[in-house]
Parts: structure tokens; C-alpha cells; sequence
């Protein structure tokens, strides 16, 4: 099946029903893309895990209704407000008629194979579908788009670009309503930022670093509690010693 995160731990329930959509076909270069997909997939997936409504998906077919085998294959999916998530990782797709709603925001990954359709075709087809925001980042810098770092609001049924800003220092980026996060093209790696605080969300690599400081820290800990509760024994064997026990 194609890669897919629900942030969500779902509700028991019986999905059995439900017949997958059959996994889109892959590009020839897919694995070019892998590392911001991953990227999306895993800092939207922590930075979302405290809500219950968000899907993030990644890979799976985009459409109108399930008869529609014409749709596209968003490389990043993300959605909010859904009573559901985990439903649709079942499907294995995302249904626009099932769900009820569109995507609030899609993302495309520059490819050779793919990239001037993404910019152009592409573009035109999520408009149609609905879709409230379309993020293009091509790792490259702009050899496969139009530009490092795209977005697209819609705004009365057509697509109106989205400021993005370019930094001295060569990155690029934008503002999105819809995650309440900037997107940053960072030396060809895709980025998150709070607006608010400022700061840079984990990405993959921050997020092993971190997780490997927690358990050398937990391990740690342990150590110094086997070493305390030892000298506590051994202090509670000399009282009795003195007692005379």
C-alpha cells in the first residue's frame, strides 16, 4: 500500500468493509522525492499527534468520487476537521464525496518526471478539486518547477499565489493558513516553522537525536536509582550490623 500517517490513535472499529484503493503507480524517480515526503509525513504527524481530526498522508489516490480512477497521487495530503482519520487510512486513498470535504492542502515534490506538470497541469486540476492550498518544493532549487519553494490559496474557485519570501542567505519562504505553519525550502530540504515562537520544528534527523538524548537520559537515570537503592542496602545491612541483628 502507499505510504500513509494518520495522527490519530484510531478508534476500535470495523473497517472490514471497506475495499482498498489500489496503490497509485510509481515514478522512476520516487526515491529522489522520499526524503521531503518523509519529511512532511513526520513533523506534521508530531507536530498534529495531540488532536484526534488531522489526517497526513502521503502517495495515495486523490479523488472526486470512488468511481474516479483518473485522479491524481498527491505526494503530501493533509486535512483537518475530520470525525474520522483513521478511515482513510483503511481506504487507503482519499475520497472527496466519502470525506466530505477536499483537502485543505496538498504538496508536490519537484521531480524530472513530474515537474513541469506540477506547476502547470497539476495546478489546475486541484483548483478544480477544491483543494484550499498547493505547496510545490522542488529539492533541486527550481530545475524541475518554476521555483524552489510555490504555493497556491484558493480564492473564489481559482488559485491566487502565495507570497513567498527569499532570504539573503539563499532560503525561501511562505506562510500557510492552513497547517498555522511556514514551509521553508532550507538548502533543499523542506522545514517547518511556528510563526509564533519562531522555531524550527523538528525534522527527522532532530527528532532520532532528541529521542536517542531521552533514553541515554532514561538510562542514566536508572543507573544512579540501582546505585542509590544499593547504598541504601548496604547502609540498612550496617544498622544491623551495629544493632547487633
Amino acid at each position: 500500500m502507499s505510504t500513509q500517517r494518520v495522527l490519530i490513535n484510531p478508534r476500535v472499529a470495523d473497517y472490514s468493509r471497506l475495499k482498498p484503493i489500489p496503490d497509485p503507480p510509481r515514478i522512476p524517480d520516487m526515491m529522489e522525492q522520499m526524503p521531503t515526503i518523509a519529511a512532511f509525513l513526520m513533523t506534521l504527524d508530531a507536530w498534529f499527534r495531540h488532536r484526534g481530526d488531522v489526517f497526513v498522508g502521503a502517495g495515495g489516490y486523490l479523488l472526486k468520487t470512488l468511481d474516479d480512477r483518473n485522479g491524481p497521487y498527491p505526494d503530501g495530503s493533509f486535512a483537518y476537521g475530520l470525525e474520522d482519520p483513521g478511515w482513510l487510512l483503511h481506504r487507503n486513498g482519499y475520497v472527496i464525496s466519502e470525506v466530505g470535504k477536499p483537502p485543505d492542502l496538498v504538496l508536490e515534490v519537484g521531480s524530472e518526471s513530474t515537474g513541469r506538470r506540477d506547476y502547470t497541469v497539476k495546478r489546475e486540476t486541484y483548483a478544480e478539486y477544491g483543494v484550499g492550498e498547493y505547496w510545490r518544493f522542488d529539492p533541486s532549487g527550481g530545475e524541475y518547477h518554476d521555483a524552489p519553494l510555490a504555493g497556491d490559496r484558493l480564492v473564489d474557485g481559482e488559485y491566487e499565489p502565495i507570497e513567498i519570501v527569499s532570504d539573503p542567505d539563499g532560503r525561501h519562504w511562505g506562510y500557510s493558513e492552513a497547517l498555522g505553519l511556514e514551509l521553508w525550502w532550507d538548502d533543499g530540504q523542506l522545514r517547518f516553522r511556528d510563526p509564533v515562537s519562531g522555531e524550527f520544528l523538528r525534522n527527522l534527523e532532530e527528532s532520532e537525536d532528541a529521542l536517542e538524548e531521552s533514553e541515554d537520559a532514561l538510562e542514566f537515570e536508572r543507573m544512579e536509582r540501582a546505585a542509590a537503592e544499593a547504598r541504601m542496602a548496604e547502609m540498612e545491612a550496617e544498622l544491623r550490623r551495629l544493632r547487633g541483628e
